[in-house]
């Protein structure tokens, strides 16, 4: 991911309601789950939610998909994993067996024998 693609993506999720419904789609998988559920799920009006959920779409973090009347919204499983490597890729100094990526390492450390 380029820097305006992660500052995109950063700015989408820095409001409560968009983090809260990103994460609300991240939970339902690839599946997704209609404009109407999210925002009963957030406890937010359709209007509203609509709002929030058009500028996780321009940051590329979810996509909408047509159902006949509907409009079911799926997180970019993608877009959310490059923007954790991107935050992650330096961690440590590169050398993910530090003890503060130790999280990183624990795959390995089975198959270190």
């Amino acid at each position: 991911m380029n820097s305006t693609a992660i500052i995109a993506a950063l700015n989408a999720l820095a409001h409560e309601h968009r983090l809260a419904a990103f994460r609300l789609l991240v939970q339902a998988g690839p599946e997704g789950l209609n404009a109407g559920t999210i925002a009963a799920g957030l406890g937010m009006s359709p209007a509203a939610t609509s709002f929030h959920l058009k500028d996780l779409v321009r940051a590329g973090l979810i996509q909408p998909r047509h159902e006949g009347r509907q409009i079911f919204y799926s997180a970019r499983f993608e877009t959310m994993n490059g923007l954790v490597q991107y935050l992650t890729e330096n961690c440590c100094g590169g050398d993910p067996c530090l003890p503060d990526c130790a999280p990183a390492c624990a795959a390995d450390a089975g198959t270190a024998s």
